[in-house]
């Protein structure tokens, strides 16, 4: 089977998850932004996906819908830094920090998540500033913006 456009997600879906058998498709949240790749379901069954006209994959995905059935996008757990400043002067002094490093991240709340890293880690905690490590799904791919200091 090769998948070339998302259905829906299940977010948007009007029937009740609960009238479905569902098999995930569970990924690395790098991997939501390949457009073209061969992954496999929960129950085995190998799928193509190629993707058009710039289509992202996100958590939630319905890659295959019938009567009684629908494949799914799930993202695996990783390990993240989830930052949290004590105020508007620390948020800029460590997102410019973590901008120089071109480290991409997401927003929650009043929080500031990024993947993982021990160098991070070592800033984190040498500047004083709160943070917890955890292992946790991500809603989206962290995206690394190109530049060049040129």
């Amino acid at each position: 089977m090769v998948i070339e456009n998302i259905i829906t997600n299940v977010k948007d879906m009007e029937n009740k998850l609960e009238d479905y058998h569902i098999e995930k498709v569970y990924l690395e949240s790098s991997d939501l932004l390949k457009r073209i790749q061969r992954v496999t379901t929960d129950h085995n069954r190998e799928i193509g996906i190629r993707l058009k006209d710039n289509q992202e994959l996100h958590v939630g995905d319905v890659l295959y819908q019938d009567d009684d059935n629908l494949i799914v996008i799930d993202v695996l757990p990783e390990e993240l830094l989830v930052i949290l400043p004590r105020s508007l002067k620390e948020m800029g002094d460590i997102a410019h920090q973590l901008g120089n490093r071109h480290l991409p991240a997401q927003f929650e709340e009043d929080s500031m998540i990024v993947q993982y890293d021990y160098l991070v880690e070592e800033l984190l905690s040498s500047q004083g500033i709160p943070f917890t490590r955890k292992k946790r799904k991500v809603g989206q791919a962290f995206r690394h913006v190109g530049h060049s200091h040129g």
